[in-house]
């Protein structure tokens, strides 16, 4: 076991809960914000004056300790475990992520998210062919030791996890990890809670909504080494899954097809683009067997209790803000630059951007950059 990891008490689990479900707090601004004050319990005293600062004209809405409570007891009335990034049970590939669910609802057996991964993605109109295809694959990659890990939609990611039952498969959901979509696939849903485990970011209770999918697919890719996709058209939901595994340097596999078939556009254009042209369980396996030989560096399991909250003085943060918000604009800009130009330490501009976040006017870009929200 990782001597970093511990597991949470009930009174900071609830403080967790209270925290990344108050109003402009997601999993990056979560964790700086634990960086800063050590503890969630801190971090919620200091949200008002934070978001004030940074021009919140209202006060900022906080989740109720009541709120949380009924969260936390709904959940375990379903049998739903939260996790922490910091506990040893929290999957150490979706740890890795700079927005790793700070808690992740889990029905089933969590112990199988300590085991290798592998996603398999595809069209919801899948063929038959590519449905039997991605059965097959989902198998052997069981008896070979991998968890297949999909999102329980129609088409491939049913057969999918069809094909890995036996094994061990992980469903993560759109909205709560309770609520079953499509409902044709309610039997599936039981028999992974079964032999496997279901998984959200979500509460328990939320209803699907398509701008959840998105980060839906980033933690089907977050759990896994790589992901396969089989079958997708141009515009699939799973080419923003093999996106997300990209840019979290993950492996993308992707079976051809025939370029008169639309759902062979996408995993056409993922080989033309670098992925691994995919037929067999083999040609995953040989790629990511040396992934499992090394090392993954972790993020977001960093034990945040006891570090102490740095403060710029007054005065400083005053004339900090004024210089910043004159650098910000709607284009994204480099932290770094930001940073440069304003002569200012990197820990008061860390300081003004997470302020301007908490008020809902920072918008965070990959490669560190941040843009000022108009309007």
């Amino acid at each position: 076991m990782d001597e970093s990891k511990r597991t949470l008490s009930t009174a900071e689990r609830l403080d967790w809960l209270r925290l990344i479900r108050s109003e402009n707090v997601g999993p990056r601004t979560f964790n700086r914000l634990l960086e800063r004050f050590g503890s969630a319990n801190a971090a919620l005293a200091a949200l008002p004056d934070m978001a004030r600062h940074g021009g919140l004209r209202r006060a900022i809405s906080i989740c109720p300790k009541a709120d949380a409570e009924r969260e936390f007891a709904a959940a375990e009335r379903l049998g739903a475990r939260l996790i922490a990034t910091i506990e040893p049970a929290y999957p150490r590939w979706l740890a890795a992520l700079e927005d790793a669910p700070p808690l992740l609802s889990v029905i089933g057996n969590a112990s199988i998210l300590a085991k290798p991964m592998v996603a398999m993605v595809g069209a919801r109109n899948a063929s038959l062919n590519g449905r039997n295809l991605a059965r097959k694959l989902a198998a052997e990659l069981g008896r070979a030791g991998m968890v297949v890990t999909s999102g329980l939609a129609r088409g491939i990611d049913t057969a999918a996890h069809q094909g890995a039952l036996t094994s061990g498969t992980v469903a993560v959901l759109a909205g709560g990890a309770d609520v079953i979509y499509p409902p044709e696939n309610e039997g599936l849903w039981r028999d992974i809670a079964q032999t496997g485990a279901v998984v959200s970011e979500m509460p328990v209770g939320t209803a699907p909504q398509a701008s959840y999918f998105p980060r839906r697919n980033r933690i089907i890719s977050g759990l896994s080494l790589g992901v396969v996709v089989v079958e997708a058209n141009a515009r699939s939901g799973s080419l923003i899954t093999a996106r997300f595994a990209a840019d979290q340097g993950r492996e993308v596999f992707a079976v051809p097809g025939s370029p008169m078939d639309p759902r062979a556009a996408g995993p056409n254009d993922l080989i033309r683009h670098g992925a691994t042209l995919t037929e067999s369980a083999t040609d995953i396996l040989n790629v990511l067997s040396d992934l499992l030989r090394r090392p993954l560096g972790e993020g977001g399991g960093t034990e945040y209790q006891g570090a102490p909250a740095t403060l710029p003085d007054e005065d400083e943060a005053i004339q900090a803000r004024t210089r910043i918000l004159e650098l910000l604009g709607p284009s994204a800009v480099m932290v770094d630059e930001i940073i440069r130009q304003c002569q200012l330490s990197p820990s008061v501009v860390s300081w003004v951007l997470l302020e301007l976040e908490l008020a809902g006017r920072l918008d965070r870009h990959p490669g560190n950059k941040v843009s000022l929200l108009i309007g």
